[in-house]
């Protein structure tokens, strides 16, 4: 069986949800035609999952949600995806695989898994219990609010390629990636911000890569004082039956 998390919104490749349906839709047919047991999510990208944005960053907060304290949103679609996988291999209907999903978050057995698969595959898993042994980025600069209200739109896109810019990812294939650089975001779509409050913290071991960044992520924010109507995390679901919308 194969569940596909098909994104939508300003940092995936599909920007609609009708877009992100109608490819979720082809790769269903691919996977069936071949005799796959297969289903698609239609997730939201308008907004960061979660609060960190990098290499080291997200393994962190992944491991977080395996330990049962993640963020809410992150926690909520990894389950989402996790309990539909489940229904596709014929564990039961969806409330019991999301117990069955919840579950083995709560009694730390999700968390000893990852575990066994990172060190089957060579990995260093002491990181994983400790992440203060991640490698640390050489400095940090808070990016702060210009104004007091509603953080009102937030260019997914634009936090991307400003995780880019810090050295999180590649401009050129030949680029190499800073493990340790990214940012961590204390104040996401929908919060409340007041003017000089920190925004998000940058990562990077060179502190000229600041500017650059900065200006991306900024061309992205709008701050307005009325709050913006959130999306949902999860649109759609898609199989060989058809579309449920949700």
């Amino acid at each position: 069986a194969i569940l596909l998390d098909v994104t939508t919104g300003t940092g995936a490749f599909m920007k609609t949800v009708d877009q992100s349906i109608e490819l979720a839709k082809l790769m269903v047919s691919i996977g069936t035609h071949h005799g796959r047991r297969v289903a698609a999510m239609i997730t939201d990208m308008d907004t960061p999952l979660g609060h960190n944005i990098g290499n080291s960053l997200e393994v962190m907060e992944s491991m977080d949600v395996l330990k049962g304290h993640g963020p809410a949103d992150l926690t909520e679609v990894c389950l989402q995806l996790a309990a539909n996988m489940l229904v596709l291999a014929g564990k039961g209907d969806a409330a019991h695989c999301r117990a069955m999903a919840e579950a083995v978050v709560a009694d730390g057995s999700a968390f000893a898994k990852c575990k066994e698969m990172f060190a089957a595959q060579g990995g260093d898993i002491s990181v994983l219990r400790d992440a203060d042994k991640f490698q640390k980025a050489k400095y940090s600069y808070e990016l702060t609010a210009p104004a007091d209200g509603y953080i009102y739109k937030n260019d997914v896109e634009k936090i991307g390629n400003a995780s880019v810019l810090l050295g999180a990812g590649r401009i050129k294939k030949e680029d190499s990636i800073d493990f340790a650089a990214g940012i961590t975001m204390h104040k996401k779509l929908g919060d409340y911000v007041k003017a000089g409050e920190s925004i998000c913290t940058f990562y990077a071991d060179d502190e000229s890569l600041f500017a650059a960044a900065e200006e991306m992520y900024r061309g992205g924010l709008v701050i307005r004082d009325e709050p913006p109507t959130l999306p949902p995390l999860v649109y759609a679901r898609v199989t060989s039956d058809g579309v449920e919308r949700f």
